[in-house]
């Protein structure tokens, strides 16, 4: 934690205490504290549907996109090109009421879609999709394959 950091919270904390007058200095700071680090304001819950079906819901920041958020639950989306927009392996399906509030995919993204395996109406790249409220509970379908111009099945480490 830095010092700035640091001496925001202890003066915080005394202001707390001189407002409620509570006598135990640092006791109700921390629990201000974990409350206010637990909160939800700035995460999104949506699911993943698997290549086999199954389902795994995900909490994540917004600001992520889908592409990050599919690397730190270990779902089995590839990304290849590491968000860089150079390939298709981080393709998707979006539910329709998803898909038409997203702004246009770029020129970019739409090139790259091409290339994708089994396209769709509904096809997108996972690391052009950032994370927002207003994507609250979708559900991100992955497709059965994906097309890796490099070396098959390759999948980069996460960072």
């Amino acid at each position: 934690m830095n010092q700035i950091f640091k001496q925001v919270c202890f003066n915080n904390i005394k202001r707390f205490n001189k407002i409620t007058n509570n006598k135990n200095k640092f006791s109700n700071g921390i629990i201000i504290y974990r409350e206010f680090s637990s909160s939800n304001d700035n995460k999104v819950t949506f699911t993943f549907i698997n290549k086999d079906g199954s389902k795994t819901k995900v909490t994540e920041e917004v600001g992520k996109n889908i592409l990050e958020s599919a690397h730190d639950n270990d779902i089995d989306l590839e990304g290849a090109c590491e968000c860089s927009c150079a390939c298709s392996t981080c393709h998707v399906y979006l539910e329709p009421r998803i898909y038409n509030i997203l702004p246009e995919p770029t020129d970019e993204e739409n090139d790259m879609l091409d290339l994708a395996f089994q396209l769709k109406e509904n096809s997108r790249l996972g690391c052009q999709i950032k994370l927002t409220k207003e994507l609250e509970g979708m559900e991100v379908t992955l497709p059965s394959a994906s097309r890796n111009m490099t070396v098959d099945g390759y999948k980069p480490p996460k960072h």
